[in-house]
């Protein structure tokens, strides 16, 4: 009888699934990424009635804004081996509609086909005059403009002071030259990705994305070729922001999303306990359809309602490291404890 009476209760409960995000209030912490799906105003539709709190657009890449005309096949090639989204995100130069000026436009049709606020995206290798497209993003519309910083340092001498300070010099750049939020988008590559997270955060982002996916270049037998190949990201990959995002939590005046490897309910929530204020899909979509927002999104309140968790801002950062009761097992602990707890299958 206690056990029917619980469930009723459950079912009873509304979950509010409100949150923040780069002082953005959302109806939800379920945000698309940055990929070809958000360029389009139908689709995007489509994703905020299926209940997309926000969308960030494709990227306009930096080669874009500077090689426009001159060297488009540069730009066109730039990026492929790094990127997830850009991919799928150059079509050939005859169907090309995506350049500087293009870009504002699809902001503005964007911002005119849908509610949710919608985020700029610009994808940049180091400091220069491309930062003014920061600015021409707000104007444009944009709610927001995530800045996604990604260069190989192939140089022997260039040192890691030397590269973070390619970003870090980046991110003042673009900060000084917008009134909106301003997201980073990094990846996990730095020796001390603390202290970068912390420098990143002076330098004037108001959140961080972790973490951006950086597609390897692959060797191509028949042709005997470079080639990149795109593969969507796996459940397996959350687990590093998951980490990251709970380390940070509370540590940083700075919103957190959480992005690679969001594929169910489970795992949207994961990283809000861990300490995100959003979680930001787009394999998922693909492997599963657009209505799968939807799905993700009754699974959260499901979730909520059989724990009895109330809203997402009550949830946020409760298994951070600044509140979990074991700390160690974000750090080495869990390193030691997964080594030699597990066994493996029957030999």
């Amino acid at each position: 009888m206690l056990k029917e009476t619980a469930k009723k209760e459950a079912k009873m409960m509304t979950a509010n699934l409100s949150t923040d995000y780069l002082g953005l209030s959302l109806k939800n912490p379920l945000v698309v990424s940055a990929c070809p799906l958000t360029e389009d105003p139908a689709i995007l539709r489509r994703l905020e009635d299926y209940g997309a709190a926000a969308a960030v657009l494709p990227s306009l890449f930096e080669e874009q804004i500077v090689h426009n005309d001159v060297a488009f096949s540069d730009a066109q090639d730039f990026g492929t081996e790094s990127f997830a989204e850009a991919l799928s995100y150059f079509p050939e130069p005859q169907d090309y509609r995506t350049g500087p000026t293009d870009y504002l436009e699809m902001i503005e049709q964007a911002k005119k086909a849908v509610s949710i606020p919608i985020i700029g995206s610009l994808n940049c290798t180091s400091n220069g005059g491309w930062t003014s497209y920061a600015k021409r993003m707000e104007e444009a519309g944009a709610d927001a403009v995530e800045l996604n910083v990604y260069f190989v340092a192939t140089d022997l001498d260039a040192s890691a002071v030397d590269v973070e300070s390619q970003y870090l010099d980046a991110v003042t750049a673009v900060k000084k030259s917008i009134s909106v939020p301003l997201a980073v988008k990094v990846g996990p590559y730095f020796s001390s990705m603390g202290n970068m997270a912390k420098r990143l955060v002076e330098a004037g982002a108001d959140g961080l994305v972790l973490f951006n996916r950086f597609i390897q270049p692959d060797i191509d037998l028949r042709e005997l070729n470079i080639s990149a190949k795109l593969q969507l990201s796996m459940p397996g990959e959350l687990l590093l922001p998951l980490r990251w995002a709970a380390i940070l939590r509370g540590r940083l005046d700075a919103s957190l999303a959480v992005t690679s490897g969001i594929d169910d309910a489970e795992g949207l929530l994961k990283a809000l306990l861990c300490g995100a204020d959003v979680g930001m899909v787009a394999s998922t979509l693909y492997l599963h359809g657009l209505d799968h927002v939807e799905t993700l999104l009754d699974g959260l309140s499901q979730l909520m309602r059989t724990k009895h968790l109330e809203s997402v801002e009550q949830i946020k950062g409760s298994l951070s490291s600044e509140n979990c009761p074991d700390p160690g097992a974000f750090a080495r602990g869990n390193y030691m404890k997964a080594l030699t707890s597990f066994t493996g299958p029957p030999i």
